[in-house]
């Protein structure tokens, strides 16, 4: 094994008995959540026994944190997405995200008027979440039309029917997520602004 590994596994012990103790866990509480037995994971705790990762990864599920937050993995550089923006259509593409596939995080500028004349609604797979930051938005969605306002937001699903435009008078900027179908939003607080 390498020397400056050592070091690393040395420390998985000591911040698996962190986070129990923190989470006011027993042994026994996690070993009934990982079926780990007792044993096996005090000799984790105490660094008897090395960390694997078939134990490691039932105890990353149980602590609820990344694999890498157990083994104190190194920081991966810069975290800011520095990506160039994209116009397509009229519509400025901010990525705010750089993993491929998944959840896709956007920042969208969308000039007025980009969709002149009827709405020509469309569906693909997928689900989208949408937040107005500044300007409007009109969004036709199945047998809905709707103007959403700054700090609105919607979300659907994108095998029904849609279209959207930006009805002016100015440029419209959107926070917008798309995931693959059946990936949605967890939306944890809502708005008390009443229409």
């Amino acid at each position: 094994m390498s020397d400056s590994l050592e070091p690393v596994l040395d420390a998985v012990g000591p911040r698996l008995r962190d986070l129990r103790q923190r989470r006011g866990a027993t042994l026994a509480d996690l070993s009934r959540s990982t079926g780990i037995s007792v044993s096996t994971l005090s000799r984790l705790e105490s660094g008897q026994r090395r960390p694997t990762l078939e134990l490691l990864l039932p105890l990353a599920r149980a602590h609820q944190v990344p694999l890498d937050e157990l083994v104190g993995a190194p920081g991966t550089g810069d975290p800011r997405v520095h990506l160039s923006p994209v116009v397509r259509h009229g519509i400025t593409y901010l990525p705010l995200s750089r993993k491929q596939g998944g959840m896709q995080a956007y920042k969208l500028i969308f000039p007025p008027g980009q969709h002149p004349g009827p709405p020509d609604p469309r569906t693909h797979e997928g689900y989208e979440w949408m937040y107005v930051l500044s300007g409007r938005m009109r969004l036709v969605l199945g047998e809905h039309d709707l103007v959403v306002e700054p700090g609105e937001a919607v979300e659907f699903d994108t095998r029904i029917p849609h279209w959207f435009t930006n009805p002016g008078p100015g440029p419209a900027e959107v926070l917008s997520l798309w995931g693959p179908q059946g990936e949605r939003m967890h939306v944890l607080a809502r708005s008390t602004r009443r229409s």
